[in-house]
């Protein structure tokens, strides 16, 4: 019997100046599907994508659209401009882009008051995914069955990491302290000045990013619980380290020296971009990757050939009780 093979279609994918980002640009372009992105600085993804060889001035092939996910007026906007564009559905959504600033001594903040973590990494994606569901259930990307064509499910991947997760090592790390949300205090009070942290305690620029990705990975088993009548697929991936990318522009550069050998020699953890970048072209596009509400990985050490698994995700991501309150929290502080 044939294999399944399913037909290329259009994907949006956010942050892709660099790093992961890109590189799942250029194996989703190379599969034959037509990419957006969405990023700060359009002509920045340009250059960045040229110098991979994608194309430029082919928008059916490469589109760069602007928004800035720190900004929630940007995304709306960003949103208006993309659903003008499109002629047919999006088939996936990637929530990718990040921001990571631990060595900020006070939050900065975003337009709307928030803190920059949160703001980009949680509030602009939940906002963008919100804005773009109805859309996204629409598509219709045709499937080979090996008798017949079916329909292939749209689907929304969220880049998550192990240091949200305290299932895996990565998130058990105590420096400066694992991602937990406590009470919610913060969001509640509306996360503005002087609030930085979700707990309402003080501030820590590298658990704010923790917490940030927590509540990525919560959103999505949070979609997979509330939409499980939807066509949308909702899942969540980690890579593996991809220790050498920009994301790791604001550590120290003794640290941004030796991570990806520690990372490689020590950890046995380290992916390169172009291998990230793939993975994340295979949970949007492969058939295999259908279904919903899982956190696919590959290991935190890696090994040569090695297939994806379904994580074990820890009681902070999955916890239904928390998972509302974040829900609840975000719709009222985007606006929705």
């Amino acid at each position: 019997m044939a294999s399944i093979q399913a037909a290329p279609g259009t994907v949006l994918i956010t942050g892709t100046t660099s790093g992961v980002g890109l590189y799942a640009t250029k194996a989703l372009v190379d599969r034959g599907w037509r990419v957006i992105t969405a990023n700060r600085d359009p002509l920045r993804a340009e250059a960045a994508a040229s110098e991979l060889g994608l194309p430029i001035g082919r928008p059916r092939q490469l589109m760069h659209l602007l928004m800035d996910l720190s900004d929630l007026d940007s995304v709306r906007d960003g949103v208006k401009s993309l659903l003008d564009s499109l002629d047919e559905p999006l088939d996936a959504l990637v929530c990718n882009a990040a921001v990571y600033l631990p060595r900020l001594k006070k939050p900065k903040r975003s337009i709307q008051g928030y803190e920059i973590s949160m703001a980009t990494n949680h509030f602009g994606h939940f906002l963008l995914i919100q804005l773009l569901l109805d859309n996204l259930s629409r598509s219709k990307r045709p499937v080979w069955l090996g008798r017949s064509w079916g329909v292939e499910p749209p689907r929304m991947v969220m880049l998550g990491t192990v240091t949200a997760n305290y299932k895996e090592l990565g998130g058990k790390i105590p420096i400066p302290a694992p991602a937990d949300l406590g009470n919610l205090s913060g969001l509640e009070q509306g996360f503005k000045d002087p609030i930085s942290m979700a707990n309402g305690k003080k501030f820590k620029p590298g658990k704010a990013y923790k917490d940030s990705k927590l509540c990525n990975m919560i959103t999505t088993q949070e979609l997979n619980r509330r939409y499980k009548d939807s066509p949308i697929v909702f899942s969540s991936l980690y890579p593996g380290c991809v220790a050498n990318t920009r994301l790791f522009r604001n550590t120290p550069k003794l640290f941004q020296l030796l991570f990806p050998w520690f990372q490689k020699l020590i950890t046995g953890g380290f992916v390169t971009q172009k291998l990230a970048g793939e993975r994340v072209a295979q949970v949007v596009a492969d058939p295999q990757f259908g279904i919903s509400g899982v956190h696919w990985s590959w290991g935190n050490r890696q090994k040569k050939g090695r297939q994806q698994f379904a994580q074990e995700l820890s009681e902070r991501v999955t916890d239904a009780k928390t998972s509302n309150k974040v829900w609840d929290l975000t719709m009222d502080i985007v606006g929705l």
